[in-house]
């Protein structure tokens, strides 16, 4: 085998790091587990703003923070497996968190019908 031809089968046994995510198993949990966290965060911010409903503001706010947590982990894992774009991890962690994770969710799949 002369060395031109081995250099390029080395090329062409190497994984492509730079491929375009394209949806696949995690895909649909990763939507589940946006509109569930941003569901929570919704309900923390109503026991948030109603007075005397520290209780209720303390479990909701764990709640979410945990959630929230899982969730940038779950996109995380995503990306790794080339199902989600680094973008919607960036539009996860914007200070509205769920919410910018499911309106980069909505953007992505627009992108894809278009």
């Amino acid at each position: 085998m002369s060395p031109a031809s081995a250099e390029q089968a080395t090329l062409a046994d190497r994984p492509e790091p730079l491929r375009r995510p394209a949806p696949g198993s995690l895909w649909p949990w990763v939507k589940r587990a946006s509109w569930l966290e941003l569901a929570i965060f919704a309900v923390l911010i109503v026991v948030w703003l109603a007075p005397g409903l520290d209780r209720e503001t303390f479990i909701f706010g764990l709640t979410h923070g945990i959630g929230y947590i899982a969730l940038c982990i779950l996109i995380w894992v995503a990306i790794l497996r080339h199902e989600a774009p680094y973008t919607l991890l960036a539009a996860t962690l914007t200070p509205v968190g769920p919410l910018g994770s499911v309106i980069g969710i909505e953007v992505i799949e627009r992108r894809r019908r278009a």
